[in-house]
């Protein structure tokens, strides 16, 4: 028998990342012969697994491992815990770094295009588990897969407009796909996270499972409005948050119940038993015409994206990143109103625009 090739650029020992090889299970839950999937996991938790520099490398690299290895059924992007998938860039190194050095930044969002773009150039089924909290990149790199199975407590939206960037790494590529025009703005615009009944209900995501466990049986999420109810408007509420007295008794539910993953796993390996009773190439072909749609647009818009998000430092960004890393706990966005008070009197940015909108100056100017 011929001497197989390697095709990885690269032997690695990943440090920031975890990467599993899982044996596939068959649509009976037993495992599957000589075949596995493979779980590229995000290892952050204390930090929401949010991606550093260092990690953004692994990710690439793992998931050019996941594509060459033969005995490789589907890839699945995950990460640790059950509190966030990933909430995108890390602040803190945002804030302590890139913040105010665009030129360093640029490098850095060239690694990021080349993370998502190795997620949409994968030979092989991409699943997003989302674990948790699905925000701001961590939803970018989440929409770049070609599945996502969820948690029924995750939340999904983006954050760049409350600190300081744009959704442009890959949502204002991908989302507009997903749930049309309107419902894309107001997600990228406002940053209001959607609950994942909502993200269901809008097309987001492929499936839902519940964690909660009360008494030992699975409940689903009690902070959201399950049913699809109309209000005096006739206005659909499906999925929803909760408010008032029926939101303290759902976090009352909450403290009570423990958290089990296993039916989010099942789904996710349930999705895959289903891949796996396909034609591989036929499987591959079919998802790389489907991505093209996302690919039209993340092509077309990536290098200017990296440009505008890399000169952008030197301003909104460097207030928005600073701000959310530097600021009080209860006090992490800049001074929205003043900020454009000022630029309407024809402020510069600098130093002291910078100083008077950001918390964490607020008691060395008072």
């Amino acid at each position: 028998m011929t001497e197989l090739k390697n095709h990885n650029l690269v032997d690695i020992d990943y440090k920031e990342i975890l990467f599993e090889k899982r044996p596939t299970l068959d649509k009976d839950g037993t495992p599957v012969d000589k075949l596995f999937t493979a779980w590229i996991i995000l290892n952050n938790p204390k930090q929401f697994n949010s991606y550093t520099t260092a990690a953004i490398k692994e990710i690439i690299l793992a998931f050019r491992q996941a594509n060459n290895d033969r005995s490789v059924v589907a890839v699945v992007l995950t990460g640790v815990g059950d509190k966030a998938f990933c909430t995108g860039g890390n602040t803190k190194e945002y804030a302590e770094y890139y913040s105010g050095n665009p030129q360093e930044y640029s490098q850095y969002m060239r690694l990021f295009n080349d993370m998502v773009s190795n997620i949409l150039m994968c030979e092989k089924p991409v699943v997003c588990r989302v674990n948790g909290m699905r925000i701001g990149g961590g939803q970018e790199i989440g929409m770049a897969c070609d599945f996502s199975v969820a948690s029924d407590m995750a939340r999904f939206g983006q954050a760049g407009p409350k600190h300081g960037s744009a959704a442009i790494g890959g949502a204002t590529d991908f989302l507009p796909l997903y749930v049309g025009v309107e419902r894309a703005m107001m997600s990228l615009t406002l940053c209001e996270p959607w609950s994942a009944h909502q993200a269901y209900y809008y097309g987001v995501i492929t499936d839902i499972a519940p964690v909660l466990k009360v008494d030992g049986k699975f409940i689903p999420n009690p902070m959201v409005n399950i049913d699809k109810v109309t209000d005096d408007f006739g206005k659909i509420s499906f999925g929803t948050m909760k408010t008032g007295d029926a939101m303290a008794k759902a976090k009352e539910v909450i403290a009570k119940a423990e958290t089990d993953l296993s039916m989010l796993d099942n789904a996710v390996n349930g999705l895959i038993a289903k891949i796996l009773h396909t034609f591989p190439n036929c499987m591959s072909k079919t998802i790389s015409e489907v991505r093209k749609f996302k690919l039209e647009h993340w092509d077309k818009n990536k290098e200017g994206s990296r440009e505008w998000l890399a000169l952008n430092m030197m301003s909104e960004a460097k207030a928005g990143f600073k701000a959310f890393n530097d600021g009080p706990k209860d006090d992490r966005e800049v001074d929205f109103i003043l900020l454009r008070q000022l630029l309407s009197e024809g402020h510069e940015w600098n130093e002291e625009l910078h100083h008077k909108i950001s918390p964490q100056y607020k008691n060395l100017s008072a």
